[in-house]
């Protein structure tokens, strides 16, 4: 269950979610490290107090409490990265508020906290966690090697030796497509 979020479903490289934060702040390791933790956050609060809600909320208004409890995770996590990692924050930007409706955390609230106990949820919602942000600074390192020649802003390679197109927009669908093509020729062996 843990380990089915960073291997087996990983929501980035096999269950495909999740894509507009994957391709839109994978800019840099660092970027797609500080989203990953904060979605790992959300996920893992969202999916503790759907699972101890559960019972209590009624099925009209299921979606809409979930996402009111993700939106108040989203909040504190904004909030804390605002205070504590403000170039961070506004390297996100717009990325941030969007967590709430990622649908990683709206996906793992609907379709596993809700039908399982507070422990078991927690592990989910860690294991999804930690497999989209090992996917988002996977990406963000390869992208940041290929693009500046540096990994973590620490120089590997003089940057007039980068890839220009790593470092944009398109560079984002390239090596998604070359990291989902190795996952899934290392799956089948």
């Amino acid at each position: 269950m843990f380990l089915n979020g960073i291997v087996g479903e990983n929501p980035t490289f096999v269950l495909l979610l999740g894509m507009c934060p994957t391709l839109g702040t994978t800019t840099s390791a660092l970027n797609g490290f500080g989203m990953g933790l904060a979605t790992a956050f959300v996920l893992i609060c969202s999916n503790i107090v759907v699972s101890l809600l559960k019972n209590l909320i009624p099925d009209k208004v299921r979606i809409p409490a979930y996402i009111v409890v993700i939106a108040t995770f989203v909040t504190i996590v904004e909030m804390l990265m605002q205070g504590y990692v403000p170039a961070l924050y506004e390297s996100l930007g717009l990325f941030i508020p969007l967590i709430v409706v990622n649908c990683i955390v709206l996906g793992r609230a609907e379709a596993f906290a809700a039908k399982n106990g507070v422990f078991r949820s927690l592990l989910d919602g860690a294991g999804m966690g930690l497999g989209f942000t090992f996917a988002l600074t996977l990406l963000g390192a390869i992208r940041e090697l290929l693009g500046t020649g540096k990994v973590f802003s620490l120089s590997i390679y003089p940057e007039s030796y980068g890839i220009l197109i790593m470092a944009l927009a398109p560079g984002a669908f390239f090596a998604l497509g070359y990291l989902i093509a190795v996952v899934n020729k290392i799956s089948k062996k």
